[in-house]
């Protein structure tokens, strides 16, 4: 066999010089050695490899759909209805001679069919007159009260749209506190609503409207407590019931946030740890310098 030229050994040797030192750049670089004979793809950096990960659509409704969410958004709900028996008790409660009551229907006391006449049509307006007075800072109060916490609740729902531990632990926190208060403090309402109600129908104004009533038939407009104060009390209960619950699930999720962030900060250290300690082990393969520019 005939032994090859000259200039193609010596041509093969350059190849091969060349080759070993591509292998060490590559493998100073932290790349795997390439060959031009492999099949293999060609190396690109991992952040180039990466495409940008997408939130999904539904994301911000499912955090809001959580435990702590859905507490809340019955909360307002029930802070509606509330608000809405408080109205409705006003309106069933004033009487026939004032706007919010049986005015609208063919019963008003204004009307031709009014069972009223005479001096007992002026008593029964002076009476009704004054018993929506008395039961006006009620009718006030509660609008003013179930209004606050129902807005409240519902901004805290449209700010809980994030996974719990990107939340501010501020606003975990001022949550947890808002909820606490709102569950005693409906239980407070609901005790000095019915209080109230209980002592304006005792006075001698509800007496004696409620005899008028009775003379003409109409039973129930009693010195009794009425089905929508009662259920007033009944939904102002409830929603006491869901703060309750909220408070309980708003305390759990902090402290998984506050266990998990000190689970993160202590992962954080101790990755940090072991590059400082691989650096230091490993000084020649700190990343090169270049001393050019450029352009």
């Amino acid at each position: 066999m005939s032994q090859p030229s000259r200039p193609h050994r010596g041509q093969r040797e350059r190849n091969g010089d060349h080759r070993e030192q591509r292998t060490r750049r590559d493998q100073h670089n932290g790349r795997p050695p390439s060959d031009g004979s492999s099949s293999q793809p060609p190396y690109y950096p991992k952040m180039a490899r990466e495409a940008p990960r997408e939130n999904p659509e539904g994301s911000k409704c499912t955090h809001i759909c959580s435990r702590r969410g859905i507490v809340l958004i019955c909360a307002v709900l029930t802070n509606a209805l509330v608000l809405i028996c408080v109205v409705a008790a006003q309106m069933v409660m004033s009487g026939m001679s004032a706007m919010g009551g049986l005015s609208a229907g063919s019963f008003s006391i204004n009307s031709a069919y009014s069972p009223f006449e005479g001096t007992e049509l002026q008593q029964v307006r002076d009476l009704d007159m004054q018993y929506s007075q008395m039961r006006s800072p009620g009718i006030y109060g509660g609008v003013a009260f179930s209004l606050t916490m129902g807005v409240i609740s519902l901004l805290f729902v449209v700010s809980g749209n994030r996974p719990a531990h990107l939340l501010s632990p501020k606003l975990l926190a001022g949550q947890f506190f808002f909820q606490l208060v709102g569950a005693v403090a409906y239980v407070v309402a609901v005790g000095l609503y019915l209080h109230f109600v209980i002592k304006v129908n005792a006075t001698d104004v509800c007496q004696r409207r409620a005899r008028l009533y009775a003379r003409q038939g109409y039973t129930w407009m009693n010195c009794d407590v009425g089905g929508a104060d009662a259920a007033v009390a009944l939904f102002g209960l409830i929603t006491a019931i869901l703060y309750g619950i909220g408070c309980v699930l708003t305390g759990q999720t902090i402290r998984r946030v506050r266990s998990y962030r000190r689970e993160r900060e202590r992962y954080e250290a101790t990755r940090r740890n072991q590059g400082d300690a691989h650096r230091s082990a490993n000084p020649q393969r700190a990343p090169l310098r270049s001393d050019t520019t450029a352009v």
